[in-house]
């Protein structure tokens, strides 16, 4: 029988990173350098989770998915993403600001990469204060005025920005130009991909080369979404011992659960694995022939063949699953 599956953390040492995951989530880091990213559930090839608990211990997601199937994934996920698992869950610290980037949709991934395209969300866990994001063109864009812009390096003219709060939620749609700033620690679920495509670096040098960093602007030339909008951000009012949804798309729903003693969840009707991103407090999840503790700063797996759990004690986690 499966159980609620944790995995060691893949870390990723990033320019702009800091040592925020260690001192806001208690993760043991490596002992020195700038770790931006916690890569928590992949099924990233070079980058595949391993399970870090239980009688699976020592196992990778792909070789779960192979072996369980549809009784670990959901019968319509198996069926639609055959062994690569769909989501990539990321902590993620930004001592400084991230590139602004882009992200190809399905079709122009599949064309140029034999990849997923990246649709993700951001969730914000932590700020400085006057922490902005970037998401998408304040203004009517064409391609002329894109590059006018990038060539000058006012590029972030262009870009909505965001003052953020803890707790405010972000959809990123693929193709949508984009950019994490200075201050910030987020929790990122996202389609399984990793292709980025830079192309502005605000003239940051790497001090390990002494150069900047690769910029890809004609690769995201056919990628960016040009038209203005300025809906990114999600609302939704919280609510305790109940789901509350932040995010449904075609690749992932996120629901915030705030618990406060008990809470009760039938996912029979999903056929679909969910996830558990622990952003806060400590909770005893509770399932047919066993518990298991999860905490701050944790991730947890629950097969698609567990059809009830039961959440006992204080915390807020995300709830991820396919829809």
């Amino acid at each position: 029988m499966l159980y609620p599956l944790k995995f060691k953390p893949i870390y990723k040492e990033r320019i702009w990173g800091g040592r925020k995951i260690e001192t806001a989530f208690g993760k043991q880091l490596p002992a020195e350098g700038k770790i931006g990213e916690s890569w928590e559930l992949s099924g990233v090839q070079g980058d595949i989770s391993v399970v870090a608990n239980g009688t699976l211990k020592g196992n990778n997601l792909q070789e779960l998915v192979e072996i369980y199937m549809g009784d670990l994934v959901g019968d319509k996920v198996f069926e639609k993403y055959g062994e690569e698992f769909p989501l990539l869950i990321k902590l993620i610290d930004a001592d400084d600001n991230l590139s602004i980037q882009v992200h190809p949709d399905d079709k122009l991934a599949a064309e140029r990469h034999h990849s997923f395209g990246k649709t993700e969300m951001w969730y914000v866990v932590g700020h400085e204060e006057g922490a902005k994001l970037y998401l998408g063109f304040n203004q009517p864009v064409d391609r002329a005025k894109y590059l006018e812009y990038l060539e000058a390096g006012r590029l972030a003219e262009l870009l909505n920005a965001y003052t953020v709060a803890d707790g405010d939620s972000y959809f990123i749609p693929s193709g949508t130009i984009h950019a994490i700033g200075k201050g910030l620690l987020i929790a990122e679920i996202q389609q399984t991909s990793d292709i980025t495509y830079r192309v502005f670096d605000w003239n940051r040098v790497d001090p390990k080369t002494g150069k900047g960093r690769e910029l890809h602007t004609e690769l995201a030339l056919d990628a960016i979404e040009y038209k203005a909008r300025s809906d990114y951000k999600t609302v939704a009012a919280p609510r305790v011992n109940a789901p509350v949804t932040l995010e449904k798309c075609p690749y992932f729903q996120t629901n915030s659960l705030i618990v406060d003693g008990t809470a009760e969840r039938d996912y029979a009707p999903l056929d679909s694995f969910v996830i558990y991103i622990c952003l806060d407090g400590q909770l005893e999840l509770e399932y047919e022939g066993g518990s298991e503790t999860i905490k701050k700063g944790e991730t947890v797996l629950i097969p698609a063949e567990m059809n009830e759990v039961i959440l006992k004690g204080k915390g807020k986690l995300l709830e991820v699953y396919i829809p």
